[in-house]
């Protein structure tokens, strides 16, 4: 009876609270209804009867208070009042993310202008107008649309789009007004973001000011639609970066952008609309792309298993992203140091500045061009085209017909393919300097660039002939009499080289490398010192790159010192690669270098120590490995995967490992992984993902088949790797020597006998005794086999990797493994030893050991 009467209390409550608005809200509608008051009345009791149950829509003279809400359909997404945090005391209407742990707020109506209290309340009047009351009755937002509605409707949709339509009309054509058209920091699934022509409208992004102030921060994303449309990110008025034009394919500036199996995307310029949008998919997954407050645009992905979100690409990748670093006429590439250089024909325009690493004012021209004296062009490929605010455009034209135009134009200054696809179309022609041009591996475009005549390859080689027959023989003589006084320099040096060899390579490390690797460099003798005179007692075990010791510095420290063995096959390069490639990197996944110690004889490398050791010394020990439940294990996989994913796309370069074996994955006193020795480790360019070596160093059992055979190396085998490691901390068992009665099969023919066979869990090891999640097993097994295949492009990459451990979304159905059958060590070494084999490769396998 209590609880009766104090829900009727509270109801009353409700009521006399949403009464005083009636008296604002009766200038917004109509007045020449009879009773329409208490019309109005008996709507505001029937909100309160329904403040309990999850509706999409509100009706005319419906609203909303704090604490009632409305869900889309769907239930992805929620729209009510919110506080950013505990520490804000301001209110504001938002939509957010339903059903997911971490709050996430998508758009924000008042952003400019909070509320002070909870006690505020969103009518939908009659005329089809969302108006927000605060507790003063004063109005604080509105949607302002310009359209009367008949019987309008307010509803969250299942896309999270707020929109206000007349009620039996669902045709997007005819919405009165929805927030797609007015977004925040959050671009979603199948928001048209750019602009409309036609309703004047501009659909860009603008970040919060922070992280619990929506109100606009410095940060816009938004197409400029100057010359040939481009995304620019602005902080305040400064250009930050550009997306470069459209191409047919995607953003010239954005490589990454590609067909992948988690969104579809589109870009549409024509004389009513500009915009490019994106749809998922699989609905089943969540994700969402935001400009950040540092100025960032992110793509995010929801992994439900961690209830977290996880960075599936970044936009700005690397330093050539941002705008204009080399000026006009330079070109950036980020694998040069200087990054910055000038385009064929220029020079930098202030020598000093250039020295000085500022490269702002660019390059100038080392011949002027001659309007009538035969211009012409030189082809720069593989680029990012310049920023095309000043450049005009033909859909029509080709290739040809673009030259012909820019060289009737004096001010013309470059020409380029509009669309890339089916061999090129359209024109895009420069009429002013060519500013943020960056080099790129792969998926780079062409432009050719106006030069004068003697510039131009050809034409200089005919004037610079006669040059050369003045100059080859003199010299000629200058080389010989060069050559004889180095025959006797070297002589005089011979006796001294064994010791200047060393030498030499530690001061070139030192001087030329150093820089680049903000680490601490630790004296020999303390190091001595903390592992007791490198002491058998305190060794830990030992790699391909020499033995590894614990030790512990003056403050108590523990550390884990590699110390580079003569006997090693890995020398100064390794040292070098392994410092340059992870001194930089911070991850929860990697193991952490503190420093290193160079001497004329000594190469160490000084780690914080892992206290678990390695993963093998676990998995593959019959007494140890009861200690790796089912859950242990399968969070030891995803820790892998996020490390592996930060190396491959998250780090400021992109890593690949080339080594990924269970004796490189470390554990650390929670078990956590921490991959670890990045001596084999290579960098390519932010774009690039692969390379390739003549020299296949790796371990037997983990190696890619193209790396092994044609000494090709990419993401993707790091991929196939960790595909193998998934199989073997399922199994407990090694790939490589794995032995079974009924068959010949290595580990992952065994796992792919059993998968076709739908054992999956068969192959759980034993020692778990069925204390496991069986979708689980079944969706890690499936994914290791994914992961093994047979050729990389079959192979998902980590993001997807990430996203497919994470959730419940459809796997593709694996192909078979390469490497499918097992090969003894004997096989390998012959086929190290064929002719054929050793004319383009060097091939050095390590079988791993246990430590």
């Amino acid at each position: 009876m209590k609880a009766k009467k104090s829900n009727i209390l509270r109801f009353l409550l409700m009521v006399n609270i949403k009464a005083k608005y009636l008296k604002e809200m009766n200038q917004y509608l109509p007045i020449n209804l009879k009773g329409f008051r208490l019309f109005l009345f008996v709507s505001i009791i029937s909100t309160c009867l329904l403040t309990s149950t999850a509706i999409s829509t509100i009706t005319a003279n419906q609203n909303i208070t704090d604490g009632q809400t409305l869900v889309s359909d769907d239930e992805t997404f929620e729209m009510g009042f919110f506080s950013p945090s505990n520490v804000s005391s301001n209110w504001y209407l938002g939509i957010w993310y339903n059903q997911i742990a971490v709050k996430t707020v998508v758009w924000v109506a008042n952003k400019e202008t909070p509320l002070t209290d909870n006690s505020s309340v969103l009518v939908l009047n009659g005329e089809g107008n969302l108006i927000l009351f605060n507790s003063t009755n004063r109005r604080i937002w509105s949607s302002n649309s310009s359209v009367i509605g008949n019987n309008p409707v307010a509803q969250v949709l299942d896309t999270g789009n707020l929109v206000i339509r007349n009620e039996n009309d669902n045709d997007p054509e005819n919405y009165l007004w929805q927030s797609f058209d007015y977004p925040g920091d959050t671009f979603l699934p199948t928001m048209k973001y750019g602009k409309d022509f036609v309703r004047g409208l501009d659909k860009y992004l603008t970040s919060w000011k922070t992280a619990d102030d929506p109100s606009p921060g410095e940060y816009t994303n938004r197409f400029d639609s100057d010359g040939y449309p481009q995304i620019l990110l602005r902080k305040g008025s400064d250009v930050q970066y550009s997306s470069g034009p459209w191409n047919g394919l995607r953003f010239n500036g954005m490589p990454s952008l590609k067909p992948n199996d988690i969104y579809t995307f589109e870009f549409e310029f024509n004389e009513k609309e500009l915009y490019y949008k994106y749809e998922l998919v699989n609905n089943s997954v969540l994700s969402r792309m935001i400009l950040n407050t540092d100025g960032i645009l992110r793509r995010f992905i929801w992994v439900e298993r961690t209830q977290e979100w996880l960075l599936y690409v970044s936009g700005q990748t690397d330093n050539c992203d941002r705008y204009g670093l080399c000026g006009r006429y330079g070109i950036c590439n980020i694998n040069d140091s200087p990054a910055c250089g000038c385009l064929r024909g220029f020079d930098p325009g202030f020598p000093d500045e250039w020295r000085r690493a500022d490269w702002s004012n660019g390059c100038v021209r080392k011949v002027q061009l001659n309007c009538d004296g035969g211009d012409g062009f030189i082809k720069q490929s593989g680029v990012k085209l310049p920023d095309t605010r000043k450049a005009s455009f033909n859909v029509s034209m080709n290739l040809e017909e673009c030259e012909k135009v820019c060289l009737r134009n004096c001010n013309c200054t470059a020409y380029a393919n509009l669309d890339i696809r089916s061999g090129g179309s359209g024109c895009l022609i420069w009429f002013d300097d060519l500013i943020d041009i960056r080099t790129y591996a792969e998926d780079g475009q062409d432009i050719y660039v106006r030069m004068a005549a003697s510039e131009l390859p050809k034409l200089a080689a005919k004037s610079k002939m006669r040059v050369r027959i003045i100059v080859i023989p003199v010299l000629v003589g200058l080389t010989l009499l060069l050559g004889i006084c180095l025959f006797v320099y070297k002589r005089r040096k011979q006796k001294n080289n064994d010791v200047n060899t060393v030498v030499h390579e530690s001061t070139y490390v030192n001087e030329n490398k150093r820089e680049d690797w903000e680490l601490p460099l630790f004296d020999f003798n303390t190091i001595a010192n903390a592992t007791n005179n490198f002491s058998d007692s305190c060794k830990l075990g030992e790699g391909g790159y020499g033995p590894v010791y614990k030790g512990m510095l003056e403050d108590g420290k523990e550390i884990a010192v590699k110390r580079n063995s003569e006997k090693s096959i890995q020398g100064p390069d390794e040292f070098q690669n392994e410092v340059q490639c992870i001194a930089k990197l911070q991850h929860r996944n990697l193991v952490k270098l503190i420093g290193c110690c160079i001497g004329e004889e000594e190469r160490i490398l000084i780690y914080e120590y892992m206290p678990n050791k390695s993963l093998d010394s676990f998995i593959f020990d019959e007494g140890k490995r009861k200690l790796l439940d089912w859950s242990k294990r399968y969070s030891i996989i995803i820790g892998i995967t996020r490390g592996l994913l930060y190396l491959h796309q998250d780090s400021r370069l992109r890593i690949i490992h080339r080594d990924l074996k269970a004796s490189n994955i470390l554990l650390d006193k929670e078990m956590n992984p921490r991959i670890s020795d990045f001596g084999l480790a290579r960098s390519v360019e932010g774009s690039d993902t692969s390379a390739n070596t003549r020299r296949v160093m790796g371990t037997y059992g983990y190696m890619a088949p193209e790396y092994t055979i044609d000494g090709i190396y990419s993401t993707k085998s790091d991929v196939f790797s960790f595909g193998v490691l998934v199989l073997e901390i399922v199994s407990g068992k090694r790939n490589r020597g794995f032995q079974d009665a009924n068959h010949d099969l290595n580990l992952l023919g065994h796992a792919w006998r059993l998968y076709n066979n739908r054992k999956h869990v068969e192959l759980v090891d034993r020692i778990i005794n069925g204390s496991y999640v069986e979708s689980e097993v079944t969706r890690a097994v499936h994914i290791g086999l994914l992961c093994v295949q047979k050729y990389p492009e079959e192979r998902p990459d980590m993001p997807m990797v990430v996203l497919m451990l994470g959730s419940q979304i459809p796997l593709p159905e694996p192909k078979q493994p390469g490497f499918y059958t097992e090969r003894r060590p004997q096989e390998a070494n012959s086929s190290s030893n064929n002719p054929e084999w050793s004319s383009y490769n060097h091939l050095s396998i390590t079988y791993p050991q246990p430590r």
